[in-house]
């Protein structure tokens, strides 16, 4: 157990010189891996999708690192989506007594379909995993959580890629770093006001 913890504290304090020499570590496999490292972090929430994007973007450029987060993040919201509503029944039935406070975020999902999963998704601070399985478990239609995901990630992926590409001449844009640490600012005070209303911790 202690092992597993560890592991987990290791991914989380992946910082962007990691990220990136892991990705520039295997270039001769293209723009794949700036791909499957989002798709990743969709699995494995404990990798900092925020520092993924920023790598992303500052690898690949600003467009394209764009795209391929964009993508990978969307693509592997979609796989936890599916998985959760392939396992459906009885992990619907767990998940609503082990964490009965869930029921108002379903009813929510499936109640307001698009604009839940449109907002939650510009912000790179709410709790994505949970996000994508309990929209798997609802009765919500797959097209309405892809559009969903699609526009919100794109605000948020693009948000943080605007300021993250180049990165090393931050110091010479200051301006870039105010825009930084407002859009930041201001994605993580939303995502958790969302937090507390619908109680997703």
């Amino acid at each position: 157990m202690n092992e597993w913890q560890d592991w987990i504290q290791q991914l989380k304090s992946l910082d962007l010189d990691h990220i990136e020499r892991t990705l520039r570590s295997y270039k001769q496999f293209g723009p794949l891996p700036g791909l499957l490292m989002p798709i990743a972090e969709a699995l494995i929430p404990a990798l900092p999708l925020i520092v993924i994007v920023a790598a992303n973007a500052n690898i690949y450029g600003l467009w394209y690192g764009f795209l391929l987060s964009w993508l990978g993040a969307t693509i592997g919201a979609s796989i936890v989506f599916w998985i959760a509503r392939k396992l459906g029944g009885r992990l619907g039935q767990w998940f609503r007594k082990r964490i009965p406070q869930a029921q108002k975020f379903f009813d929510w999902i499936e109640n307001k379909g698009f604009t839940p999963l449109f907002l939650l998704a510009c912000f790179p601070f709410t709790p994505s995993a949970l996000i994508n399985v309990v929209a798997g478990l609802s009765s919500l239609r797959f097209r309405t959580f892809l559009i969903a995901t699609l526009l919100g990630k794109s605000v948020m992926i693009f948000s943080i890629s605007i300021v993250s590409a180049d990165i090393s001449n931050l110091a010479q844009q200051p301006w870039r770093i105010l825009v930084l640490v407002t859009v930041l600012a201001v994605m993580w005070l939303g995502g958790k006001q969302l937090e507390n209303r619908y109680q997703l911790k």
